[in-house]
């Protein structure tokens, strides 16, 4: 039986724009990206720790080392510049691959740099 589990997390981010006029998803800083395994066009969980927003959206890779965090399309009416945002990405496995998964989880400062992962 598969189940769904804990791939990656970029902790407490800071978003640093909302374009309602993109189609939609969220742009993810590249070195953010590579650092917590999320891919282009993976489906995320955005959570909101400001106003308490979950919702989920699919991907895009921005600029690497540039701490782009924007939220797209109907997702922009979701967050607003500042707030701070958990990304997180599950997988689906097995409770025996998991066994020998450890998921990648990163901590960043206020703009948005790696500061553990």
């Amino acid at each position: 039986m598969n189940m769904e589990f804990l791939y990656g997390k970029i902790h407490r981010a800071t978003v640093t724009d909302a374009n309602l006029e993109y189609v939609g998803s969220i742009t993810i800083d590249k070195s953010l990206m590579e650092a917590s395994g999320i891919m282009v066009n993976q489906k995320v969980e955005i959570l909101d720790v400001n106003n308490g927003e979950r919702f989920c959206t699919y991907v895009i890779e921005g600029a690497k080392n540039s701490g782009t965090i924007c939220l797209n399309g109907a997702a922009a009416r979701k967050v607003q510049k500042g707030d701070k945002v958990i990304i997180v990405a599950y997988a689906s496995m097995t409770v025996e691959e998991y066994k020998n998964f450890e998921p990648k989880i990163v901590h960043v400062d206020e703009n948005n740099r790696i500061v553990q992962a």
